[in-house]
């Protein structure tokens, strides 16, 4: 049986629509017809009963169907371990990230490269905030999907993935917590906790601003090393701070109010790899990292596809292919 009868035939039993199937495979809906008639020729029997309204197999049809698909399967996972052999994506890849919405595209994206590369054992771990690079550049991660800006000269930053909205929290009995939506100028009467450690001073600037867009201080308060912490604070009533909006099904926290910033002060993420590190397994893993966040849903209702310059990031080297 050609590759060709193969392909059409299990498609065709999976689509049930000549159109569909020709769309899947590349080729026009005549051409899938052709094909199957001339298999049908072969077996002596028809494999798949045709009106006007729909395509459904025959039992015979059924049949070989059943018969053929764990052959199938074995010569595209017998394709697929010699494909990623030839390219070197075998191996152990260890991925990180450092919130819950780049925790969920990695999960997305799992599964596909999994397929794709079943030679290559990928694992994923968070990394905290306080610490951003350091699991990087002690090559305990391979990769890691983090907040842009990255200004590392060490490291290599990737397509940026998908913006947030960003949210100011406050403790349920602040005055801000009966606005629908605040300004980044109310910060200046606040004061700001933020994320401390081995924070670069220009990821800690951007994602948490020493000035309001009119120049006014915003006070400084407690840098927390891990992010419960701050929420622990905020409900305490020791000060406000900064989050993406769609963190908060999974960073809830009682006493603690989210509100809607007005001013665009996106969170974008991207990927970061070592300058050094770029293997075959992670520029894979980075193309379809890519691929998963332009064709399926965030699943966040603030979250959209970044554009590319949507957030500053200063020393960028794109490859081919802040829920703190």
């Amino acid at each position: 049986m050609e590759r060709q009868e193969l392909e059409a035939l299990l498609t065709l039993a999976d689509e049930l629509h000549f159109g569909r199937t020709a769309e899947r495979l590349g080729v026009s809906a005549g051409r899938v017809s052709q094909i199957i008639r001339r298999l049908e020729h072969r077996v002596g029997a028809p494999l798949f009963e045709r009106t006007s309204r729909r395509v459904i197999l025959t039992p015979i049809g059924e049949r070989l169907r059943d018969d053929l698909l764990p052959a199938h399967r074995m010569i595209e996972d017998a394709l697929a371990r010699a494909i990623a052999a030839g390219r070197g994506i075998t191996g152990e890849l260890r991925v990180g990230y450092s919130s819950s919405m780049a925790a969920s595209l990695l999960l997305r994206t799992l599964a596909s490269f999994r397929t794709s590369h079943p030679d290559c054992d990928v694992t994923i771990r968070e990394i905290q905030l306080s610490d951003p690079y350091g699991p990087l550049r002690k090559g305990e991660v391979h990769l890691q999907v983090t907040e842009l800006p990255v200004d590392e000269p060490d490291l290599t930053t990737g397509p940026p993935l998908f913006s947030s909205d960003r949210a100011l929290l406050v403790s349920s009995g602040h005055a801000l917590a009966r606005r629908a939506s605040v300004s980044l100028e109310d910060l200046a009467d606040t004061t700001l906790l933020s994320i401390g450690g081995a924070v670069p001073p220009h990821w800690l600037d951007y994602h948490f601003p020493r000035r309001t867009p009119s120049g006014r201080p915003i006070p400084r308060g407690h840098a927390a090393i891990h992010w419960p912490e701050i929420l622990y604070l905020v409900a305490a009533g020791e000060g406000v701070t900064l989050a993406c909006v769609d963190a908060e099904p999974h960073h809830g926290h009682h006493g603690v109010t989210w509100i809607p910033v007005q001013e665009r002060l996106p969170c974008t993420f991207a990927p970061i790899w070592a300058k050094q590190g770029a293997s075959a397994r992670v520029r894979a893993f980075v193309q379809m990292l890519g691929e998963t966040a332009r064709t399926h849903d965030t699943g966040w209702a603030n979250v959209r596809p970044a554009a590319p310059g949507c957030t500053p990031r200063p020393g960028q080297e794109e490859t081919p292919g802040h829920g703190e």
